[in-house]
């Protein structure tokens, strides 16, 4: 039984495909399917049920995927803490972020960072929350920035501040020249959202709940850039984290923000305790809490509400880690 055997198993389990578990591995899928092949072979047991369009595990793979974790931490674990021995900080950093926090801070933060650790290489990754918290418990990842959540009950919390969340409509919108709105303005709104499982679609369907609201969705999608866009031309309304108004990602669309109480999203960084923690992570944690968000000072303040529907096409200042 081979480390890198076990590891593509897990990776094959996680992403119940042999195709998409070969891409996150670096290597080709005959390679990849060779060699689960040769684990089940010295098993003698068949780790996977092969259908159609998925991957499952069998009754054989489920017990095993534990004890392959285990395996797989114990592992990186003894080679951070080797390398942990050296004050420098340098190495190998695997920071995984959700993409609509992704996008707009990691070039930035990421940029800070290196250029007062130059040693360190990154290796980054976008996914939800879920699956970013699953990489954490397994030793994928070292880091994940990711939005609220309680999900993950056996990781560690830092939060990084809260941010505002906006109204998105198209610019010729009769919202758009509006300096705030409430969610009661928006019960004959149709509604454009990240599918399901994304932290933020979740947080939002919650907030439509909780004000009783039940709108036309038209659209779902993966990608909250590919949202705006949709939004821009004129398909319906969506809800984006401020962050994302100070970009040209919103092209032919207005951000409004809400009157009070203003709907909010915290920005946490995740982490292992049980895991050791590089000197790499730890700076890179810091740096981050460092540039954490005075949401006390930025929470319902938007400057494209006060604009003119010319002026409110101008970047805003991103107020969250600037």
């Amino acid at each position: 039984m081979e480390i890198h055997q076990l590891r593509y198993f897990v990776a094959v389990a996680e992403e119940s495909s042999f195709s998409q578990a070969a891409q996150r591995e670096h290597v080709s899928q005959p390679s990849l399917s060779q060699q689960i092949h040769k684990l089940e072979e010295e098993l003698n047991q068949q780790l996977f049920d092969r259908l159609p369009r998925s991957v499952v595990l069998t009754a054989a793979g489920r017990c095993l995927l534990p004890y392959a974790r285990v395996v797989l931490t114990a592992i990186a674990d003894a080679g951070r803490a080797v390398t942990a021995l050296e004050a420098e900080v340098a190495g190998r950093l695997a920071v995984g972020a959700i993409p609509s926090i992704a996008l707009y801070i990691l070039p930035r933060l990421i940029g800070r960072f290196q250029h007062a650790y130059p040693k360190v290489t990154f290796e980054l990754f976008e996914d939800t929350t879920g699956k970013l918290a699953q990489q954490l418990e397994d030793g994928t990842l070292d880091l994940v920035i990711a939005s609220g959540t309680d999900e993950s009950p056996n990781l560690a919390r830092h939060s990084l501040g809260r941010e505002a969340l906006l109204l998105l409509v198209p610019e010729k919108h009769l919202l758009a020249r509006r300096k705030s709105v409430r969610w009661s303005d928006l019960a004959d709104e149709k509604f454009l959202l990240l599918h399901d499982e994304h932290s933020l679609s979740i947080h939002v369907r919650q907030l439509l709940a909780a004000n009783d609201l039940k709108p036309e969705l038209v659209l779902r999608g993966a990608q909250l850039v590919t949202i705006a866009r949709m939004v821009g031309a004129g398909l319906g309304v969506t809800v984006i984290p401020e962050m994302m108004a100070a970009t040209e990602f919103v092209k032919d669309c207005v951000a409004v923000p809400f009157a009070k109480p203003v709907p909010t999203r915290e920005l946490t960084l995740l982490r292992n305790p049980l895991r050791a923690e590089s000197n790499a992570a730890a700076a890179f944690r810091e740096e981050a809490a460092a540039k954490r968000t005075n949401s006390a000072a930025t929470l319902g303040r938007s400057r494209c509400a006060k604009r003119s529907p010319k002026k409110r096409k101008a970047r805003r200042r991103m107020e969250v880690f600037e």
